[in-house]
């Protein structure tokens, strides 16, 4: 997502970087540059207009620090306004009510059925008891894809076929979720064009029926120039209160984030980054402007980090790490956890500069190898790996359908990282010994600060020892 747009960016601030001083015509051919790039990522050329002539006014207007460059001058202003062009800050969806009714609206094919699941999904993680109610009485095939996705998650999933009314069938799903003590019940309604007036006007009555705390526009985000015209019907129908964008994983240019939030003065309040159950993230304007300018979101990876990582699991591996105890049963484990982030692709997208390195040199298919050779060792060669002999890799090549080279290549590096880790340690535990502190054993000079303040304290000791003489 925005890959085209962070690239474009990126090189006209490599540009920048290279000028002595801001001036009238640098910041001009920038902006020209800049404006190009939001049109070619479809941002509606209005709102790219006004973005430059914004960026470009406050551009002009500041001094440039001694401390930064140029460049850096740009990229913040542009940060700054890219930031509050999105919105600013995240905005919670409205839970306040008992229950709280989140009307999904949108287009035919935006995504709506998978994203009200998700959407239950995120908020069952989150302690609170959720109805999916199947309004979309115009496809069947809805119906039954919205009941497996909810049996999928364990949600119940309010439908009644033979009701053919809309604002009928959430009624009675509401007055139920009453009587079950209900926190949340997510309408999944029918795709419809804006301008199909009598589908339109069926969700405004199924709105004023049910009053929902909100109302969610489900947006493509490969919208494009379309998605301010989209947003402005729905707006004006239905008084919109946020939008969820759908299939930023793929190849869209991701111009419609930057346009809709604009035009209906609506936050973003989730993205769709892939099509399992718990790719739904929440959206951070101030991150995603990070990311787009290429400085990364180490705050999102963290978080992720800290709800999928099997803390008992993590403890125990730094036990085994600190006892030089380390196997093939535990590279396996760091492999799975690294999936659940994602893969370290998507990780290395999330650090400042790690795109263009997931890009251009990991080849993703390795942790597949590495992962189907280690899973095709018995369980004595996991946690022994010193009895992997030139049998035993010709037998877990075979396994794990890989060459024999591949396999004796991460024997090898295996070994090699452990005595690495080994040499850690015992420097960490001489230095903790000589009361310089300690640290990780997979982070040398962890104990360096305490080491400093040693240093220190030598130095005003003698100062003191000559202000005596």
């Amino acid at each position: 997502m925005f890959d085209s747009l962070s690239n474009k960016l990126q090189d006209t601030f490599k540009k920048l970087r290279g000028q002595a001083i801001l001036t009238e015509s640098n910041i001009t051919d920038a902006m020209r540059e800049i404006r190009l790039a939001l049109l070619d990522a479809d941002v509606n050329y209005k709102i790219a207009k006004e973005f430059v002539d914004s960026v470009k006014s406050e551009c002009l207007g500041h001094e440039v620090l001694r401390s930064v460059t140029p460049g850096q001058q740009v990229i913040k202003v542009v940060n700054d306004k890219l930031t509050a062009l999105m919105g600013t800050t995240h905005e919670e969806i409205d839970t306040s009510k008992s229950p709280s009714v989140i009307l999904m609206v949108g287009l035919h094919g935006s995504g709506k059925t998978t994203t009200s699941a998700k959407l239950a999904a995120y908020f069952l993680k989150n302690k609170k008891t959720v109805m999916l109610v199947a309004a979309d009485v115009y496809r069947p095939a809805a119906i039954e894809q919205l009941e497996f996705l909810g049996k999928q998650i364990g949600i119940p999933v309010y439908s009644d076929r033979l009701e053919l009314r809309v604002d009928a069938i959430a009624k009675a799903a509401k007055e139920k979720a009453k009587l079950d003590g209900i926190d949340i019940v997510i309408v999944d309604t029918a795709g419809r064009l804006q301008i199909d007036t009598d589908m339109v006007q069926e969700l405004v009555l199924l709105s004023q029926t049910v009053l929902p705390t909100e109302i969610l526009l489900i947006a493509d985000s490969a919208l494009g120039q379309e998605a301010v015209s989209i947003s402005e019907s729905f707006h004006e129908a239905l008084g919109l209160t946020g939008i969820i964008l759908t299939k930023l994983d793929g190849d869209a240019r991701g111009g419609a984030a930057l346009s809709m939030r604009k035009v209906t003065g609506c936050p973003i309040k989730f993205v769709g980054v892939g099509e399992k159950i718990e790719d739904l993230d929440i959206f951070y304007p101030e991150r995603m402007a990070s990311r787009i300018l290429g400085m990364g979101d180490i705050v999102s990876l963290v978080e992720k980090a800290t709800e999928d990582i099997d803390i008992e699991e993590a403890e125990k591996l730094e036990k085994k790490l600190r006892s030089n105890k380390f196997d093939f049963d535990d590279f396996l484990s760091q492999l799975k956890q690294m999936k659940k982030l994602g893969g370290i692709e998507k990780i290395l997208k999330m650090l400042p500069g790690g795109k263009a390195l997931a890009n251009a040199q990991v080849d993703t298919k390795q942790f597949s190898a590495m992962e189907a050779i280690i899973q095709s060792m018995n369980k004595k060669e996991r946690g022994k790996p010193e009895l992997i002999d030139f049998s035993r890799k010709k037998r877990i090549a075979k396994g794990a359908g890989v060459p024999l080279q591949q396999v004796s290549n991460l024997v090898k590096q295996f070994f090699m990282m452990k005595k690495m880790i080994k040499k850690t340690s015992l420097m960490e535990n001489a230095m903790s010994g000589m009361g310089m502190g300690g640290g990780m054993p997979s982070m040398p000079g962890a104990g360096m600060p305490k080491m400093s303040r040693g240093s220190n304290c030598m130095k005003k000791k003698q100062k003191r020892k000559k202000n005596k003489h």
